[in-house]
Order: C-alpha cells, then sequence, then structure tokens
C-alpha cells in the first residue's frame, strides 16, 4: 500500500521530495529547488500517518533509505548530495526544465 502511494506521487508530480521537517539535508534540497523556482511536492514523513510505510516502501523501491528523496521527471536522482552534485554540474537545471518542474533556459 505504502509503495502504491509513493510511486503514485511521484508520478503525479514533477518534483517530489520526500522529507522529514527537521532534517537539515532535506531544509538544504527543498531551500535549493525554491531558489530555483521549481515547483515541487514535498512530503514530510515524520507528519504523515504512514510515514514509517512509505519511508520503508522507498527503501525498497530505490535503494535509499535515507532523505531527503528526491525524484525528478518520475526518475529517482537520489539524496541531497546527488542533488547538490547535480546542481554543481549544471545538470540540475536541464533535468527539472525536462521535467516541466522549471521554464526552460536559453542556451
Amino acid at each position: 500500500m505504502a509503495l502504491e502511494k509513493a510511486k503514485e506521487i511521484v508520478a503525479s508530480n514533477p518534483v517530489t521530495v520526500f522529507s522529514k521537517s527537521y532534517c537539515p539535508f532535506c531544509v538544504q534540497v527543498k531551500r535549493l529547488l525554491t531558489k530555483l523556482g521549481v515547483s515541487f511536492k514535498a512530503i514530510e514523513l515524520d507528519t504523515e500517518s504512514d510515514g514509517r510505510e512509505v519511508q520503508a516502501a522507498l527503501a525498497q523501491f530505490t535503494g535509499q533509505r535515507t532523505v531527503p528523496n528526491v525524484f525528478i521527471g518520475g526518475k529517482h536522482i537520489g539524496g541531497c548530495d546527488d542533488t547538490m552534485a547535480l546542481n554543481s554540474s549544471g545538470r540540475l537545471v536541464p533535468l527539472l526544465a525536462e521535467a516541466g518542474a522549471i521554464a526552460k533556459v536559453a542556451a
């Protein structure tokens, strides 16, 4: 049930961040996405009634147990370090634009 819920959320949003409200790495990723003007869905697992189950399902689905657990265009991209590395390498914005989460930037 939790896995279906997670997959449905990911499928219906260009960018999804499975997060915990008190996690500094989650805050860092959400701050970056906000700064970039991204429309994203944040699921705060510490406030969801089935958050533990969803997190366990995500671990099975992605192999990643930790948060943030970031998806762009339905694809799992990883956590905070992965997201920051994509941004530093200049590959995050094109991924976000391709997913329809931000306006395409002129090259």
